[in-house]
């Protein structure tokens, strides 16, 4: 999985220990109202997003990760939500600590098809709301689905 170079330059002053990182997710909803999520390689599925690059807005940071991990290009909307706390707190398998604080924009799809990288992702697909209490999620993306579906538009 592709690890951002500052990242990686942090990681090897400061080992697995926690880091405080700002990133940013999209909520993409089709005309069905079934939203689009991405499967991470260790199993999670969760909303397209990540960490925001130095010096990039995170409205590029959203397009940009929703190019990488579902192989869509999308119009990055509204602000729906700013999230941070314990429950966006995750160690990854290879033992790094990490704590999202993340801005959840709304997103349409303007080009691509949903596909995983093989990378990041291993799958891709559309959910309705019954039945995404069925999938294996952080409480962190089940907080911001829950944000995303009561949000306008």
């Amino acid at each position: 999985m592709p690890i951002p170079e500052h990242v990686r330059r942090l990681r090897e002053k400061v080992g697995h220990d926690f880091l405080l990182v700002p990133s940013a997710h999209v909520a993409i909803v089709d005309e069905s109202g079934r939203v689009l999520l991405v499967q991470h390689v260790e199993g999670r599925w969760q909303l397209p997003g990540g960490a925001i690059e130095p010096d990039e807005h995170p409205r590029d940071t959203a397009a940009r990760e929703c190019r990488e991990e579902a192989g869509v290009d999308v119009r990055v909307g509204a602000v729906l939500g700013v999230f941070g706390g314990p429950d966006y707190r995750i160690t990854y398998a290879n033992g790094d600590e990490i704590g999202f604080v993340t801005i959840l924009f709304a997103g349409e799809i303007v080009g691509g098809s949903p596909r995983p990288d093989h990378d990041e992702t291993q799958a891709v697909g559309w959910f309705s709301s019954g039945e995404l209490a069925s999938l294996e999620m952080h409480p962190a993306t089940r907080e911001m689905l829950a944000v995303a579906e009561t949000s306008p538009g």
